[in-house]
This record gives C-alpha cells, structure tokens and sequence, in this order.
C-alpha cells in the first residue's frame, strides 16, 4: 500500500471515529430526552386519572341532589 492511500485511509477512518462518538452523543440525549418525555407522560395519565375521578365524583353527587330534589 502506497504512503498516499496509507494516508487517505488513515483519514477517512478518523472521520469514521469522529461519526461514531458524534453518534453515540447523540444517542445518548435522544435517550436522555424520550426518558423525560416518558416521565412526563407519566405525571400527565396520573394528572388525567386525577381529573377524571374528581369529574366523575361531580357526576355522582349532581345525580344525588338530583334525586333528592
């Protein structure tokens, strides 16, 4: 192998190994982010579930005065 192609070779390897740690930073926020994103989505079904018991609590004592009445 000549020197020039021992060279180009050698440079387009280090470009690869720059790609990889680019990607692998990458990677790790897109990680970073859809596991905050799931924790939000948590807290949201747990907000919701909330509110859908307080509505339904509504209902039932609505439907109680209206009987009442």
């Amino acid at each position: 192998m000549q020197e020039t192609e021992l060279q180009a070779l050698m440079g387009r390897l280090e470009l690869l190994i720059e790609r990889v740690e680019q990607l692998k930073r990458q990677n790790a926020l897109l990680l970073a982010q859809e596991k905050s994103w799931r924790e939000e989505r948590a807290h949201l079904i747990e907000k919701n579930e909330i509110a859908r018991r307080k509505v339904e609590s509504m209902i039932l004592r609505l439907k109680a005065l209206e009987q009442d009445s």
